[in-house]
């Protein structure tokens, strides 16, 4: 005599898959008895702020807007902008090696600085302009120049 080949955990798999089907059936009469819905009900629209509804928008409430009003992309540079120029305040400035920092006035970034990028000399707690490129390792202060007090 042989040992069915249907152990527990198999009976236990057959019973929800015949759970999960007569479920769907349930649910599938359900749907039939509740009505096709109709195209109209499927339906939404979107109102003048942007909220989804059942409802059609009133066309009272529409704006005409014109194509060229609307901006794609990033928008025009203003004046402040287009001023390359910063200034700012020498904190550290090692003339033995030729290197420095500057804390913008604006952004109070510090800003490295090299004496080869300066147009003329300067040291520490003098007021300057320049110009921001990216480096290497960062923000480097070029055409560094001294404002005259």
């Amino acid at each position: 005599m042989s040992k069915s080949q249907e152990s527990f955990n198999k009976k236990e798999k057959e019973k929800l898959r015949q759970k999960k089907k007569e479920e769907k059936l349930k649910k599938k009469e359900e749907r039939k008895t509740l009505g096709s819905s109709s195209f109209d009900d499927m339906i939404a629209y979107v109102d003048e702020n942007g909220n989804l509804s059942d409802t059609p928008p009133d066309p009272t409430k529409k704006q005409k807007i014109k194509a060229t009003d609307i901006e794609i992309g990033i928008p025009a540079r203003t004046e402040e902008e287009v001023n390359p120029f910063h200034t700012g305040v020498v904190t550290f400035f090692d003339t033995s090696k030729g290197f420095g920092f500057i804390k913008d006035n604006d952004t109070q970034d510090s800003i490295f600085t090299h004496v080869n990028s300066h147009l003329e000399a300067i040291g520490e707690r003098d007021t300057v302009t320049y110009r921001v490129e990216r480096g290497h390792k960062g923000l480097n202060a070029v055409d560094v120049k001294k404002v005259a007090k």
